[in-house]
């Protein structure tokens, strides 16, 4: 335990974890080591004879359990970048044990006495407004956690949150280990056929590192419909990658699992007073109730589908032009989306792709545009390094030059990383405990052939930006308290900051910077950004739908009350009843994440929560649209965004502070607008 790392501070700059120090034989003893302090921090609370106060109960509670806090923001990474079979073992174990030290902490009646005797007298302790907040928001915290219940109504909270923990964690390694079986092994190069010659590149190489010398390995993405079947050419191929897609989940007793979990969450919701786990989980977010999220919902499905249907027509008449007896499949609509979009726009994904080199989009594009924007700079440490030698390392500076925090980015697709694209807070700025902080950004970019370069979709440039807009969220934080620190808000706002960063990929300013071809270094001509401007609102009603989808199954399975939801339920007979029911049960477009491998709801945290992308897109989309008004310049636009409330995390009423920085509350037009909803 004397050389374990996460024991102290670390000494590198900013507090980098020393991951050159770090092994994984120092993880499980860290998680004990650094429970059993927090334990002794809040027994040394209790124990006090003075009367509670903010500094002996509340701002001891934000100092203790660093140990804990060290090694949970290093592994939990880890588990979701870079896992194996003892990351997983571990994660198996420890996941009950902190679910288990969390309760202990909430349902501890004498430490729950002295926030509740706080929170009564919160008006006169003459406490600033961020202390006012963090009295109120822990004695929420403890609260909605069962502070409240009796003796027998906590050990079956005990023992509810203990199974989910354990559920939780099954679920994610299931899903990693049924992406990775499902990756699709083609045993002729004329099965790739449409793809381009670096994607076949990358096949060959990605089927030589998994142990299939010889042949092409199409890897799976998180999602349903995979981007690669934009491209394949072969319809019996695109079948089979489809096939594979979908049934994850369902032929390893993961649906099952996921079901199981909501019923768990079911009984819980109504252990602290919800009918459902969707009303629990709304109550303190933004929207506030069930009813709210569903109106929003029910707005958007109707034109949505429309849209779609609209979509299926033409895409029937483009599939029947090549076979007139053809009917439209799932596996058919990227394709023959992708065909239409370069007839209609004379936009093709392939002739883009030289133009989004990642380095070029890095530095020229999501970097240029933070310095634009925000007066940023940045400079790669090489002398530092990640958890994972693909990881790289920036330092952020400041419009004044001052340093502001260090940024990771961990870019490549392994068989190690769970699918999508995430940030993660490895050090949460603080200035009560004199941190500023340390962000990572993980995405799935297909890796090159050794020394080709890294060709981007338009999809990768945008989640490069989006991921980026959470990392700035992490980077721009500016609290005392780590309770608020960075991207500490609401599920259905966090997604705001990193939605409104997406705009700034297109910007004429931006775009032009950094989409140069990669051999000749040629700018993308005029008419092609033009055209791929006009492309961008192109077949709206399938994205708006795919989602629509997923965000509907999400709150089907979480308006499940108990003890209904204990009874058998097949998972693919409630999912279709659910989408059905939700009016939105299109067969050519299946939901962007089915239960199998619904990770977001049943291994994050947006169980009834997946509705808030669209939730804060009516923010994003109000945002965007002042940036296009008034006279500010795009800096003072900037500083403006940052300070009312990138800088503030938690500290502040997500939608006082919006308000604030609008003059007004958000208004749905905007995104009725962009998504093509408004009739």
């Amino acid at each position: 335990m004397t050389n374990n790392p996460f024991l102290e501070r670390s000494p590198l700059p900013y507090e980098l974890p020393p991951f050159a120090e770090i092994h994984e034989d120092h993880y499980l003893p860290a998680f004990e080591r650094g429970m059993a302090e927090q334990l002794a921090e809040i027994a040394a609370i209790t124990a006090s004879d003075e009367v509670p106060t903010f500094a002996n109960t509340i701002a001891a509670l934000e100092r203790s359990g660093q140990v804990l806090t060290r090694v949970s923001n290093v592994f939990f990474n880890l588990v979701s970048s870079d896992t194996n079979e003892r990351i997983q073992a571990i994660e198996a174990e420890v996941s009950p044990r902190l679910a288990a030290h969390a309760d202990a902490i909430h349902l501890d009646p004498a430490l729950f006495g002295r926030i509740d005797a706080l929170y009564e007298r919160r008006g006169e302790l003459g406490l600033d407004a961020e202390q006012t907040r963090l009295v109120e928001r822990y004695h929420l915290r403890f609260v909605r956690a069962g502070a409240r219940l009796d003796a027998a109504q906590q050990a079956r909270l005990r023992e509810l949150n203990a199974e989910l923990a354990t559920a939780s964690t099954e679920f994610g390694q299931n899903n990693l280990a049924a992406m990775n079986a499902a990756t699709l092994i083609l045993d002729s190069e004329d099965e790739l056929a449409g793809l381009a010659p670096a994607a076949v590149a990358a096949a060959a190489e990605n089927a030589r590192a998994l142990g299939h010398p010889g042949k092409w390995a199409l890897s799976l993405q998180n999602v349903s419909n995979q981007p690669v079947l934009a491209d394949l050419a072969d319809r019996a191929v695109r079948e089979r990658m489809m096939a594979a897609s979908l049934a994850r989940g369902f032929d390893n007793g993961n649906a099952e699992l996921g079901a199981r979990m909501t019923a768990l969450r079911a009984e819980r919701a109504e252990l602290l007073g919800y009918p459902d786990h969707a009303s629990y989980a709304v109550a303190d977010q933004t929207a506030k109730t069930a009813a709210a999220v569903e109106d929003m919902l029910a707005r958007l499905v109707p034109p949505a589908v429309a849209n779609a249907e609209r979509e299926a027509d033409e895409l029937t008449a483009a599939l029947r032009g090549a076979d007139p007896n053809a009917e439209l499949r799932s596996w058919d609509w990227l394709y023959w989306s992708e065909r239409l979009r370069a007839e209609q726009f004379s936009v093709d994904g392939e002739v883009l792709r030289p133009y989004l080199e990642l380095e070029r989009v890095l530095w020229d594009g999501v970097f240029h545009a933070a310095g634009l924007v925000y007066g940023l700079t940045f400079t790669e440490r090489t002398d530092l390094v990640g958890y994972h030698p693909e990881v790289r390392v920036f330092e952020v500076f400041d419009a004044d030059g001052s340093a502001l925090g260090l940024f990771l980015g961990d870019f490549f697709k392994r068989p190690s990383k769970r699918g999508g694209a995430w940030m993660n807070s490895l050090v949460r700025q603080s200035k009560l405990l004199g941190q500023r902080p340390v962000v990572v950004n993980n995405l799935n970019i297909v890796k090159p052939a050794e020394d080709e370069p890294a060709l981007l979709t338009w999809d990768n440039v945008r989640t490069l930006f989006h991921e980026f807009g959470h990392a700035l969220h992490g980077l721009f934080s500016d609290v005392v308290y780590p309770f608020f620190s960075g991207t500490a808000v609401p599920r259905d706002f966090v997604e705001f900051p990193s939605q409104v960063n997406e705009m700034w990929m297109a910007r004429p300013e931006v775009l032009a910077n950094y989409a140069r071809h990669i051999d000749t270094g040629e700018p993308m001509p005029t008419q092609l950004v033009e055209r791929m401007a006009a492309a961008e609102r192109f077949g709206e009603g399938f994205r708006t739908v795919e989602y629509l989808a997923a965000a509907l199954l999400d709150w089907a399975w979480h308006r499940r009350t108990h003890p209904d939801a204990t009874a058998d339920t097949d998972p693919e007979t409630f999912e279709a009843e659910a989408l059905h029911k939700a009016g939105i049960a299109l067969a050519t477009i299946p939901p962007r994440y089915r239960t199998g491998y619904f990770a977001h709801i049943f291994a994050g945290g947006y169980g009834a929560g997946y509705y808030s992308y669209i939730w804060s897109e009516v923010l994003d989309a109000d945002t965007v649209q002042w940036f296009d008004e008034g006279d500010l310049s795009l800096r003072e636009k900037g500083d403006r965004f940052r300070a009312d409330l990138l800088s503030r995390g938690g500290s502040v009423d997500p939608l006082e502070a919006f308000a604030t920085f609008r003059g007004r509350a958000p208004q749905i037009a905007p995104l009725l607008t962009r998504r093509g909803l408004a009739h």
